[in-house]
């Protein structure tokens, strides 16, 4: 474990083979680098609400590929071609089969819930691994475990029930990354440890408010945190300045524009 520092943003990220899905392609914003524990950067390239690709030493971890719109997807086709693909949950914003058909080699592991594995044709089953809350697995050299998802507030709670959805610790480059998906500070998650990067949501009625969130970060105070999935259900964006004031010197957060 070690100080991150962040060294600007990545001029463009190596493209060694690319993705091709119809539609019409938003930009992404420019990629972070963070040095790493054990050498060479990691970037983090944000593309919008829950989906987000991790690069370390030619690997790809491809995060919750899904259009924002029904005839989106072309925003995926100038990305390197994931080693690894991880779903969190079943909900549309977060799992889709053309998306993933279109974006998954023959090589890609793909880890899901049970729910999600179920959802899938024959195809994509058989690149795919399930993990259950707490099951841990080494993908294409990257360990993953997943974590609980699921809403604690009663009101919500038929969003993501307990035990239907995975977050995601995963370790590259030595560094701790957690994805945290749709979900409130449950009881397991209130004290991470180690986390060098979080991706935390912040939605209302889906997930939590912007004071939950900040409060949540301050409890297990991860090094470097990123605000992400904060568009309302009315379409209005949760505040993020108002985040990072909450959250005060208990980590660095970054903003960045998910859409």
């Amino acid at each position: 474990m070690h100080t991150l520092r962040m060294i600007g943003v990545a001029a463009a990220m190596t493209v060694s083979a690319l993705i091709v899905v119809p539609g019409i392609a938003r930009s992404a914003p420019a990629p972070d680098q963070v040095p790493t524990e054990h050498g060479g950067n990691l970037t983090i390239q944000p593309i919008h609400h829950a989906a987000l690709m991790l690069s370390w030493n030619g690997k790809n971890v491809l995060v919750d590929p899904a259009p924002l719109t029904p005839s989106g997807g072309a925003e995926f086709s100038e990305l390197p071609r994931p080693d690894v693909i991880l779903i969190t949950h079943i909900h549309p914003d977060h799992f889709n089969v053309k998306v993933l058909q279109a974006v998954a080699g023959p090589r890609t592991e793909i880890i899901t819930p049970r729910n999600v594995y179920e959802a899938m044709p024959a195809d994509l089953k058989a690149r795919t691994h399930v993990l259950r809350n707490g099951a841990q697995t080494v993908a294409d050299g990257i360990p993953v475990r997943a974590v609980p998802m699921y809403n604690t507030t009663a009101a919500r709670s038929h969003f993501h029930p307990k035990g239907l959805g995975n977050g995601y610790i995963l370790t590259i480059g030595g560094e701790r990354i957690y994805i945290a998906g749709d979900t409130e500070e449950a009881p397991e998650l209130a004290h991470l440890r180690n986390i060098d990067v979080a991706f935390i949501p912040m939605n209302l009625p889906y997930t939590q408010t912007v004071q939950a969130a900040a409060q949540w970060v301050r409890d297990f105070r991860p090094r470097i945190v990123y605000p992400y999935h904060y568009r309302n259900g009315n379409g209005s964006p949760a505040d993020v300045q108002q985040f990072k004031q909450l959250v005060g010197d208990a980590s660095e957060v970054r903003l960045r524009d998910w859409y």
